[in-house]
């Protein structure tokens, strides 16, 4: 195989931090070590330096003395790791004019993605009772004593908020305040919901949903993260997996918001009996396979998601929801760099698999 290029699609902060090796949790070296398993040089661009008239883009390569800005040929084949919506003026030029990027798009909003969900016959029993906004809150109390709300755009934890039923019309709010930096509990009705709650759904769009009974280490409700990839031969594998576990006396389990990484095993089976514990990680997986295989039809270009799966306390799994951009770090907080370095190298496959034989 003889070394060709492959584009590394990083935001404009990411991107100014790749001489200085400053790029948070994107790692340069795991790029570097799996591209030249599959004979390929890592380029690291930024969309507005890709000038799609010329053929030409400005972008970041390893020499000797570190990373240089050079002037290359686009790269054929890139790999998204930025944020772009379906209705980016830029990506969309840039699809136009030849270049192969997989996960071009990569943040669904969260109606987006159970919608296409609950089309599979297969996989809407994975789903938890589901409703959209105030109209929807008002008829999730109805029938469910424990909500979570989540902004259908958010990430990492931000906006989301739970109510919790307590007696004949009177529930708790629960929620974070980024003022005090610490979550709050309210005392509301059902018939006079808080001014700064209803605020809150009809600002943006929100996705109310039942909360599952995650299993629990500790009382710390935890679910999984599936990273599941395209590589090379372009079908869909599992990667890897690792636990989130909630912070003590918290409710979300998202890393960035307090949670833990742990090995999945070690958290199944603290869960679960031996047994039950290993029959539980295999099904997580074949769960995680369907999704990315179904949700690959009705999102172009899709080859790498992390997808959240809890597990309630009776061993029933639920899809929670889908990662169009999965940080990779947790895998190295759980102690399993190795695996962390294969959510690198997968995609460095499927990018020499595009090169060599194009569109599968």
């Amino acid at each position: 195989m003889g070394q060709q290029l492959v584009g590394i699609l990083l935001n404009a902060a990411m991107h100014r931090g790749v001489p200085r090796l400053r790029t948070g949790q994107e790692s340069l070296s795991n790029y570097e070590e799996a591209a030249a398993v599959y004979g390929l040089v890592p380029c690291f661009l930024r969309l507005d330096e890709i000038d799609t008239d010329s053929g030409f883009s400005a972008a970041y390569i390893k020499e000797t003395q570190g990373y240089r800005r050079a002037i290359i040929p686009t790269p054929t084949v890139i790999h998204n790791r930025a944020i772009y919506h379906q209705n980016s003026s830029g990506m969309k030029r840039l699809l136009r004019h030849g270049p192969r990027v997989f996960n071009a798009w990569n943040r669904y909003g969260k109606d987006e993605i159970h919608t296409l969900l609950r089309k599979s016959a297969e996989l809407r029993d994975f789903l938890p009772a589901t409703a959209l906004g105030l109209s929807g809150l008002k008829l999730m109390m109805e029938r469910f004593p424990d909500l979570i709300l989540k902004p259908c755009r958010g990430s990492i934890g931000k906006g989301v908020m739970r109510l919790i039923h307590r007696n004949a019309g009177n529930w708790t709010w629960i929620y974070y305040s980024a003022r005090s930096r610490h979550w709050v509990s309210v005392p509301v009705s059902i018939d006079a919901l808080p001014r700064a709650l209803r605020s809150h759904l009809v600002s943006v769009p929100y996705l109310v949903q039942e909360r599952i009974p995650l299993a629990v280490i500790g009382r710390r409700p935890f679910d999984l993260r599936v990273t599941v990839q395209r590589g090379w031969g372009g079908e869909w594998q599992i990667t890897g997996m690792f636990a989130k576990v909630a912070a003590p006396g918290g409710f979300v389990s998202n890393i960035a918001r307090g949670g833990e990484a742990l090995r999945s095993n070690v958290a199944l089976e603290k869960a679960f009996p031996g047994e039950t514990a290993a029959h539980l990680r295999m099904s997580v997986g074949t769960l995680g396979l369907a999704v990315a295989r179904w949700l690959e039809q009705g999102l172009p270009e899709l080859a790498d998601v992390g997808l959240d799966i809890g597990i309630a306390a009776n061993g029933r799994l639920f899809f929670i929801e889908c990662n169009g951009r999965d940080q990779r770090y947790g895998f190295r907080k759980a102690g399993l760099a190795e695996t962390w370095k294969d959510s690198y190298r997968r995609p460095m496959g499927y990018a020499r698999f595009l090169l060599e034989n194009g569109r599968p």
